[in-house]
């Protein structure tokens, strides 16, 4: 049996702290696809396009990772996706409610799909995507807290828009 996960997120933008889950779930299965989701709801930084494009440099060496988007269900792009493992990451005790509701939320609509959580590496505990934007919207150094291509990213995105 092939074990194919989804990785979901808004990834906006995508943080050392993401890179580090998708590194550490990619050995876990035989194929990785990180789900970026297109959330109407919510005005991001970077476009459904810019954050695919970008989480496609970043894995582009991991032979076993693709990156999509999606909009609707998760557990309906799993299916999509011939997928049954979704991957999340916990940054810290306050995840644990919030992503156990979701969990069992999918598997309520999907009973053959199972959660798995990665606890986040220490040094990544801090960081959430909101921090990463407001630091680099104010002009601070967000090289430890992101790769070096989301780096030139935000850098060019927060100077186009003070054009």
């Amino acid at each position: 049996m092939v074990r194919i996960a989804v990785y979901p997120g808004s990834f906006d933008p995508a943080t050392n702290g993401h890179l580090d889950i998708i590194k550490r779930s990619a050995k876990l299965v035989d194929k990785l696809i990180v789900g970026v989701l297109k959330n109407n709801s919510k005005q991001p930084l970077f476009s459904t396009d810019e954050r695919v494009e970008l989480l496609k440099r970043l894995t582009k060496d991991m032979e076993n990772v693709e990156v999509d988007s999606f909009s609707g269900l998760l557990v309906d792009f799993l299916k999509e996706k011939h997928a049954t493992i979704i991957v999340r990451g916990f940054r810290a005790v306050s995840d644990f409610e919030y992503e156990l509701q979701i969990a069992q939320t999918n598997y309520s609509l999907d009973n053959n799909i199972e959660t798995i959580c990665l606890i986040t590496r220490v040094e990544y505990s801090f960081l959430s995507a909101s921090i990463v934007k407001e630091v680099a919207m104010y002009g601070g150094d967000i090289s430890k807290m992101v790769p070096l291509e989301t780096a030139e990213y935000m850098n060019k995105k927060f100077k186009d828009n003070k054009s």
